[in-house]
This record gives C-alpha cells, structure tokens and sequence, in this order.
C-alpha cells in the first residue's frame, strides 16, 4: 500500500475538501513535506491525524449526471458547450478524470450534457452548468 499521499488522497480518503486538508497542512495541523509545489503526507502521518487507522477506501465510486437545457440557440450552445469542455479539460488532470459530452439537438433547440467521474467534480461540473445556463436566460 502507498506510503505517501498527496493531498488530493487525503482529502478524498477523509471525505473532506482539498482546500481543507491544505488549510492542515499549512497550519501544522496535519504534517506534510514539500516536494516541489506538492505536498505529500506520509501514511503514518494521516492515522495520527484520524487517531487511529487509514480509513477503509472504496474501490471506486463514480457518479453519472445528465443535464437538460431547453431553449437555447445555437450561439449560446457553442459558447456553454466550449465553456463546459474547457473546463472539463483543465479538471481533469487528476488521477481520476472527468468525462463529459454534449449534444446538441437543433430542431428542439436543445442541448444535454452527460457528466460522469468521482462525486466531488460532477458536483463542481453541474454548480458550472448552473451557472453558466443562469447566464444564457
């Protein structure tokens, strides 16, 4: 089993947010060493934090979303669905990455992404769409 972890393990092992597990390791809380722009926190360093074991890791655990958008022309799907794959790109960089496709259905004026991936980027994938969709109207 891995003796280091980065801190996107840790977060994803603890069910806590990235930034969270940073905040630890900046405030000493949680000990890390530095390599290069990285931390990577030794395994021993983790079940002290927890006080106790690593928790039990699933084998893996993927969510799948569709996400339906009614009325939109073509000029505002060209900008949602570049918008929505730019970012799906630059999220993807990770051990686990995220797949997203859309398509587009003209005669109805539609456009429906399908999104898949760990739960925590799906979520951040679908706060986007909302986000961007809020724009369009």
């Amino acid at each position: 089993m891995n003796d280091f972890y980065s801190v996107e393990d840790v977060a994803e092992l603890l069910g806590l947010h990235v930034k969270t597990v940073r905040g630890y390791v900046r405030d000493g809380k949680l000990k890390a060493v530095r390599i290069g722009k990285q931390y990577r926190i030794a395994r021993a360093e983790v079940e002290a934090f927890t006080g106790g074991g690593m928790p039990a890791r699933p084998a893996r655990v993927d969510v799948s979303a569709v996400v339906q958008v009614e009325g939109v022309g073509a000029r505002d799907a060209d900008r949602l669905v570049t918008g929505v794959l730019a970012a799906a790109g630059a999220w993807s960089g990770g051990s686990r990455p995220l797949w997203v496709q859309a398509v587009r259905e003209e005669e109805r004026s539609a456009l429906r992404f399908v999104v898949m991936g760990p739960p925590r980027r799906v979520a951040d994938m679908l706060a986007l769409i909302d986000d961007l969709t809020g724009e369009v109207r």
